[in-house]
């Protein structure tokens, strides 16, 4: 398989591999396996997360009803605060 990377993330690639001593192949490697790992982890939370919903668990929470209430919290904190 063949990576292609824009220049600056290659030089930037480069870079680390000179600093740790580590083959730039190598540094891919940890990167893509942990990076597929994480996302891994959160496509499993996400499916448990939507299981919970289906099956009424939980209710969904509006998003900018959510971000209203916060906002008034802050606000609160602010005057309380004065």
């Amino acid at each position: 398989m063949e990576v292609h990377l824009k220049p600056e993330t290659e030089s930037r690639l480069q870079d680390l591999a000179a600093k740790t001593g580590r083959a730039p192949d190598d540094l891919v490697e940890d990167a893509m396996a942990g990076y597929l790992l994480e996302l891994a982890q959160v496509r499993d939370m996400l499916d448990s997360r939507y299981d919970e919903i289906e099956n009424d668990r939980v209710k969904p929470v509006d998003g900018e009803e959510a971000f209203a209430n916060l906002r008034r919290k802050s606000e609160d904190r602010r005057t309380q605060r004065s």
